[in-house]
């Protein structure tokens, strides 16, 4: 199996639905930003809600950092919307929440599965030279963590921008990082 790490991200242009209207999104939307493409398997379930509305909460943050959010399933932009209009928890949501019926993006990132029509719980931080540089699959009986993933937002657009900086485990914006060199070999 090949990785996707710092490759492109797939061209692609999906329906959103987004600030209470319909949308056509397209990977030129994407060029220059920061952004995250968050998968889930459907609306109207219940692991999907608490990961949507997490995120949710943490947008206005990721916005700050010049980070876009992009919440996927496999559903159309019809039932985005009518998601939105029958849940309170999805209400809260203000990032576009695009639709992959065909699975076409789904499949070109693999967390589409063929048996069930529906995406797994993938998670994709691509830069603004549109490199995926994070990548995280999750069962869908395992919901994800919006603080760790803007821990690991922060760590990126670090290195981004501190060559020769890496970040250790647990590292949180404003501690300290490691510089890779000979003298640090076997005294980490």
């Amino acid at each position: 199996m090949e990785t996707i790490l710092n490759t492109q991200f797939p061209d692609f242009s999906v329906q959103a639905f987004h600030n209470g209207s319909f949308k056509t999104i397209t990977s030129n939307d994407v060029k220059g930003k920061w952004a995250i493409f968050f998968f889930y398997p459907a609306d109207f379930t219940f692991v999907c809600p608490t990961e949507l509305v997490d995120i949710a909460e943490k947008y206005p943050r990721l916005q700050e950092m010049g980070v876009e959010v992009y919440s996927v399933s496999t559903d159309s932009h019809f039932v985005h919307k009518a998601w939105h209009d029958a849940s309170e928890s999805i209400r809260k949501i203000n990032y576009p929440m695009l639709a992959d019926p065909t699975g076409a993006l789904s499949r070109a990132l693999g967390v589409y599965i063929e048996e069930e029509g529906m995406a797994y719980r993938g998670t994709f931080l691509v830069n603004p030279e549109g490199k995926i540089k994070l990548v995280e699959i999750n069962d869908n009986s395992i919901g994800r963590d919006a603080d760790e993933l803007l821990r690991k937002v922060e760590a990126a657009q670090f290195v981004a921008s501190h060559a020769g900086e890496v970040c250790p485990a647990k590292w949180k914006q404003g501690q300290a990082t490691l510089k890779p060199s000979i003298d640090l070999v076997g005294k980490i």
